[in-house]
């Protein structure tokens, strides 16, 4: 299969990076960071300035987008997953390969193993890394010290503060802000309070300074300025797998048997419905039941990897939105006094919200430009209004939506309906055949 072809701005990134030995590329998830780094690598190992690439990923990352993204873009690109067992890693490693994936959690132990053969790495949301004195970080550092082309991708560098630039930048070349935290902290901070707990301010023109020193190094997908109306609305699938035996068992059945109760379903739209519960990770019964995290572990990647930027979560369910909450803590939902204020200020960093009440006549553009569907509504009107809080008149970013789908299930049925706008009744006959 012929590999796809680049936008403009992925072609430029990819630019970028072949023309670095050490480089960084900032740009929200979504906007083909990949894609762009792999071309990159594939050119690189083609012209001999590489012979074998390390890729370190958040491990959904590592395991479901990477292999997926090389198959499609570079395709003649040989890549192995470390992920898994020590013996699986291992196995991995010693394989001949163009490309290695393996997540930061292995990081301690792939500071022991023999990695002389690599003399690239990319190291994808390199914000992981934003703490020089960690264990893992000084691992790393260490056994990657032959080591002379390393990119790092990442949403975002001071979403947390400026601070956090410093690990970040360190392991991609110590040139840019130097070895030692203590005098960058000197050169661009001030003790605001002394005591035990010191606090640091930035130094007035501190942030300007530190990124016109990263500058030269870094590619930056500036949102909105690919557009002059209406910026540019990305919507981003984000695939994600769990155990579908129950799953299977209530579109057969119409009913799950626990120990203690039945989930049943008394007809095809019930079983569809169910089927998006069970597809969530959760099933009702006298009370919900969940079965599985997986679209709650993608959204945390998500929010993680756009450092924490402001994002309203869209959910279709109770069950959902009690688990988000209890997931995220810090989240809030649209019914509080003076939420909408807030958001619009940008002091809400997760603003939960129903399609079928906050899809219309809030005005939320300010305050935000990214959102993610734990599960979609049936109604093509519910969709294009909920989006539309973000994706309008006023904006001033580019919009991103993030649909969290549980492949092989009825998710992409929803999906597909949504588009061409068929009926839900239809719908759940086809989830049946």
């Amino acid at each position: 299969m012929a590999a796809l072809s680049l936008r403009p701005y992925q072609e430029r990134a990819a630019t970028h990076l072949y023309e670095r030995d050490r480089a960084m590329l900032l740009a929200p998830m979504g906007a083909g960071k990949t894609a762009a780094t792999l071309r990159a690598m594939e050119e690189m190992l083609r012209d001999g300035h590489a012979r074998r690439f390390l890729v370190v990923a958040p491990l959904r990352v590592a395991s479901s987008v990477w292999p997926v993204e090389a198959a499609k873009w570079c395709s003649r690109l040989s890549v192995n997953i470390a992920c898994g067992t020590p013996t699986q890693r291992a196995a991995a490693l010693r394989q001949r390969s163009d490309v290695v994936v393996t997540n930061y959690d292995n990081l301690q132990w792939l500071a022991e193993q023999d990695l002389r053969g690599f003399d690239a790495v990319v190291f994808d949301e390199l914000t992981k890394l934003k703490n020089p004195s960690g264990k893992r970080f000084k691992a790393l550092d260490k056994a990657i010290k032959h080591i002379g082309v390393r990119w790092g991708l990442t949403g975002s560098f001071t979403t947390n503060g400026l601070e956090d630039v410093f690990g970040q930048t360190k392991i991609i070349d110590q040139q840019l802000l130097g070895r030692s935290k203590g005098a960058f902290m000197q050169t661009y901070f001030y003790e605001s309070k002394r005591g035990h707990f010191s606090e640091w301010t930035p130094r007035p023109g501190a942030l300007e300074a530190v990124m016109q020193r990263m500058k030269t190094h870094t590619f930056v997908l500036d949102a909105g300025v690919y557009t002059n109306t209406l910026p540019p609305l990305h919507t981003v699938h984000v695939p994600v797998s769990m155990d579908m035996s129950h799953y299977e068992t209530m579109r057969k059945d119409f009913v799950l048997e626990f120990s203690d109760e039945m989930a049943i379903a008394q007809n095809a739209a019930v079983v569809t419905q169910k089927l998006q519960q069970l597809a969530a990770g959760f099933v009702y019964g006298s009370e919900a039941r969940w079965l599985s995290s997986h679209k709650l572990d993608a959204i945390e990647d998500i929010i993680s990897e756009n450092q924490r930027a402001p994002t309203i979560v869209w959910y279709q369910y109770i069950a959902e939105k009690d688990a988000l909450t209890k997931r995220f803590p810090q989240a809030r939902t649209v019914d509080e006094p003076g939420i909408i204020d807030a958001w619009n200020q940008g002091t809400v960093e997760i603003l939960l919200a129903h399609p079928a009440s906050a899809g219309h006549g809030l005005n939320l553009q300010d305050g935000g430009c990214r959102m993610i569907w734990m599960s979609l509504p049936w109604s093509a009107e519910l969709y294009e209004q909920a989006v539309g809080r973000l994706h309008r008149s006023g904006q001033r970013h580019d919009v991103w939506c993030y649909i969290v789908q549980t492949t092989g299930t009825v998710d992409e049925r929803i999906w597909s309906a949504l588009q061409d706008k068929r009926s839900f009744s239809t719908v759940a006959l086809e989830c049946l055949r």
